[in-house]
């Protein structure tokens, strides 16, 4: 059992999904990658998630030290996000889970055409 931040967990693997799992979190981090994106760059990257949700996924990363959040003060409004340290660690992570969808797809479906991801 493992208990982190009043939550307990079976396995590692249990706690990082709980972390970056979701449909969201993990293209949000993709997406960032080496790049600092206004919020509406964000909202363009993945034009199926709503204000709301994008909002919610990058409050909870910031909130896991995943990202950090800098608002500029001027008219109007203007905020910055991009990886932490701690977030660029899971880019490997997310470069080789992208790995194995495209190794799958292309078993699965020869014909299957897979686009270029950003940071291929």
């Amino acid at each position: 059992m493992i208990r982190f931040l009043n939550n307990e967990y079976h396995c590692p693997l249990e706690l990082t999904l709980s972390i970056i799992g979701g449909k969201w979190k993990a293209l949000i981090l993709w997406h960032l990658g080496e790049n600092t994106l206004r919020f509406s760059e964000l909202r363009k990257t993945l034009p199926q998630i709503t204000q709301k949700m994008l909002t919610q996924q990058l409050r909870e990363l910031e909130a896991n030290g995943l990202i950090t959040r800098f608002v500029y003060t001027q008219v109007p409004p203007k905020v910055e996000y991009s990886l932490t340290d701690t977030g660029k660690t899971l880019l490997p992570v997310l470069a080789s889970i992208t790995q194995w969808g495209v190794g799958y797809a292309k078993n699965a479906d020869p014909t299957c055409e897979i686009p270029p991801c950003p940071h291929d």
